[in-house]
């Protein structure tokens, strides 16, 4: 079923406020919809045809499944863990944004990716998969905020300001989380550094200390503080570089005493998680297991009892004693998606605002449908492409995290 988040009470403008900003999210329950009626569709793509905006779920779903039937083994769809239950039913493989990517770059005779998560996640299955292979996203509004903080031209100007700072012939290795654009993946390519996930970062770190000295962290300060720290570097050996000020906000000696140049970048729906909600959930579910991702606070990461990526999470809940509580720090669709999969236990979501990611719940069926009965017309719409250049780069830097296994 299609689905959006609808609080009684909202007016049509100040749900599309609510809608569009990615720090912001409802405080009520997922409903389906048809997509025409999700609030913020105003402000997502609009090239959509219209016969697609009223359909509901069952026409959608045929007309998927008949979609899918004629494409046959070409297709291959990908499902990110914290896309709708609507959409991953559709998906061949679920999983997290690197993973997937890993999938897509196995198999064998295919012609198309359709990756329902967001813009950098296509890229990186363009990246890896051969060059013939197209790669879909089926709504192209479908980005990513924290990989938004990290515009090139600001990692451009913060290397070159760092080096001004440090010398030319500092050993800074540049490290970039997955959840960035394929040109920063070329810019740590190119000068010496190479691409994490959540799963290997603290892997990624110590392979850059045996190159450098230090390292520039983008775009997610969190998980660089939270693997840095865990690893045993103190806190006030990383510093914080906010791009929006000249230096980062920082001093020389800030820069020369940092191990981890740290970026201020953050993803808008695991910074909704508190040690409050914490601390709530411990005194009203007495031995409840706190489990948080990375890219959560620093103290959040710290009052919890595990932390780690999305697999980790389904992993620990999937092999946790059956009667065990488990309140979660991370986006909402997957917390309920463990909870139905896992009967035996309780699972709920640390947060009590039902806050999906508001960049991948952009992705509806209705969008599935559209370019896959594009596909069969032989028509490639919404077609994620990088440019030679950019795909060399990437592909050094990825490559070397794949070493790292």
């Amino acid at each position: 079923m299609a689905a959006t988040l609808a609080p009684a009470g909202k007016s049509y403008a100040e749900l599309l406020v609510m809608y569009s900003d990615p720090d912001t999210c409802p405080a009520d329950a997922l409903t389906p919809v048809p997509l025409a009626q999700e609030p913020a569709f105003v402000s997502w793509q609009q090239d959509i045809p219209r016969a697609y905006l009223q359909m509901g779920p069952e026409e959608l779903d045929h007309r998927i499944a008949a979609a899918r039937a004629k494409l046959g083994s070409k297709l291959v769809i990908l499902g990110h863990h914290y896309q709708r239950d609507e959409v991953i039913k559709y998906a061949d493989f679920t999983g997290d944004s690197f993973k997937l990517a890993r999938h897509a770059a196995e198999q064998e005779g295919i012609e198309y990716v359709l990756f329902c998560g967001v813009h950098f996640m296509a890229e990186s299955a363009d990246i890896l998969t051969p060059e013939q292979v197209r790669v879909i996203l089926p709504n192209m509004a479908a980005g990513c905020s924290m990989a938004d903080m990290a515009d090139p031209d600001d990692v451009y100007a913060a290397w070159d300001e760092i080096h001004e700072v440090l010398g030319e012939d500092a050993r800074v290795i540049p490290v970039t989380y997955m959840n960035s654009a394929a040109s920063l993946k070329a810019f740590t390519g190119e000068r010496g550094g190479l691409v994490c996930t959540s799963s290997n970062a603290d892997r990624a770190l110590r392979w850059a200390f045996e190159r450098g000295e230090k390292v520039l962290f983008f775009p997610d300060q969190h998980l660089g503080r939270n693997t840095g720290y865990a690893m045993g570097i103190p806190l006030d050996e990383m510093v914080l570089w906010n791009w929006r000020l000249p230096m980062g906000g920082t001093t020389p000696e800030q820069l020369r005493k940092a191990k981890i140049i740290l970026w201020q970048g953050h993803c808008s729906t695991h910074q909704r998680f508190t040690v409050e909600q914490i601390e709530k959930a411990r005194r009203e579910h007495p031995g409840v297991n706190v489990i948080v991702h990375p890219e959560c606070r620093w103290e959040v990461v710290q009052a919890a009892d595990q932390y780690g990526s999305t697999e980790k999470i389904a992993k620990v809940i999937r092999e946790a004693p059956a009667g065990t509580t488990w309140a979660v720090g991370t986006e909402i669709n997957l917390v309920n998606r463990l909870a139905k999969q896992n009967p035996d236990k309780t699972v709920f979501c640390l947060d009590p605002v039902v806050c999906p990611c508001s960049t991948m719940y952009r992705i509806h069926p209705a969008y599935v449908a559209w370019t896959l009965e594009a596909l069969v017309q032989g028509q490639v719409v919404n077609e994620v492409r990088v440019d030679p250049e950019t795909r060399k780069w990437s592909l050094v830097a990825l490559e070397r995290m794949l070493e790292l296994a």
